[in-house]
């Protein structure tokens, strides 16, 4: 090519171009479907790496933090192999990041997949798009997609075959709230956990506080597992909440909670801790909320705690949030795992 050609022709190629970057970076930053960078540095960097501890191994402690009431009190344990062959083993426990919920306004968006839709229809859309009102009056409904997110084992880490209670090795999206009609709707809600019946009157309600005191502390009560502490009550198992004044991390915290329990009540999600789960996780119709701790990573990352369920927001919720963008919330579901590792 002719020297004079090439400025021209430099020139038409930006000319050209000029229209479909536009495009692709306003397309890129759309503030009703925002991108979490999870697939990022943010991986290492935003993450509360400290939270893994106390190890508990054999009944000896590595390192400071929360121990649920739940854990075991076992030094050595026996596990039946697959011949059925009993094994001797030791107990090992720790807080294993294992879950990623995300709290969305519309549906089918997913800040943990890069801001995208996953669908590119609404024709099987059965809730709506979540509300984030600023009138104290209404109420406020959120999406959520809940992943698989096996830290320790993603990143190649210290982590015992025993000790994945659940089999989960990869970033799986295990549930979505878009095709689930009881998180839409109090009503069938209701259906699907009864008891929210037991628990609609005001001396349930008030035994709440003692729940909300336990938390703030780092340790909620399992027993009252119709309170989340000082975020609200736990029933009905859906996504519908009093708003506040924009989106609020004690709400979107209260629905990834919701969210857990009704898994729970399903039997999708499992109990990890204790004496009966050494061997492999046991299906607990409630949830056991000492056995979860949360940590949100975006919009504002908590990297040095995590919280307990029901934790006042006074002591980890401020500048948590901002209009557009941060009204999507991503939290990492740290979850107690108690096991049986082979001698």
């Amino acid at each position: 090519m002719k020297q004079w050609l090439l400025p021209w022709v430099l020139g038409s190629l930006i000319t050209l171009a000029t229209p479909l970057v536009a495009e692709t970076t306003t397309n890129s930053i759309d503030p009703l479907c925002s991108d979490a960078e999870l697939w990022s540095g943010k991986l290492i960097t935003d993450i509360c790496w400290s939270c893994l501890f106390p190890i508990h191994a054999a009944g000896a402690s590595l390192g400071g933090g929360n121990v649920p009431s739940i854990a075991t009190d076992e030094k050595f344990c026996f596990c039946t192999d697959p011949m059925g062959i009993p094994q001797l083993g030791m107990t090992m426990g720790l807080w294993n990041p294992a879950r990623l919920v995300e709290i969305v306004r519309n549906p089918w968006c997913s800040p943990a997949l890069g801001g995208h839709k996953f669908s590119a229809s609404n024709v099987r859309l059965i809730a709506t798009t979540g509300k984030a009102d600023f009138d104290a009056s209404e109420m406020s409904f959120f999406n959520y997609h809940y992943f698989a997110f096996p830290l320790t084992i993603l990143l190649d880490l210290f982590w015992d075959g025993r000790c994945n209670s659940d089999g989960y090795r990869d970033f799986d999206l295990l549930y979505v709230s878009e095709l689930d009609p009881t998180w839409n709707s109090d009503l069938l809600a209701f259906f699907t956990s009864p008891e929210t019946a037991l628990f609609a009157n005001p001396v349930a309600i008030s035994a709440c506080v003692a729940d909300a005191a336990a938390a703030a502390t780092g340790n909620p009560l399992d027993a009252l597992f119709w309170c989340a502490g000082a975020w609200g009550h736990m029933y009905p198992l859906s996504g519908i909440s009093p708003t506040s004044y924009g989106t609020d991390p004690r709400i979107t915290s209260l629905l990834a909670t919701r969210a857990t329990a009704s898994l729970h009540r399903r039997g999708l999600a499992w109990k990890t801790s204790g004496n009966d789960a050494l061997c492999g996780g046991t299906i607990y119709p409630f949830i056991p909320k000492s056995q979860y701790r949360l940590s949100m990573f975006y919009p504002v990352a908590e990297t040095q705690s995590n919280h307990a369920i029901g934790e006042t927001t006074f002591n980890w919720g401020a500048g948590r949030t901002y209009p557009g963008p941060g009204e999507d919330h991503l939290y990492l579901l740290w979850r107690w795992q108690d096991c049986c590792v082979g001698l």
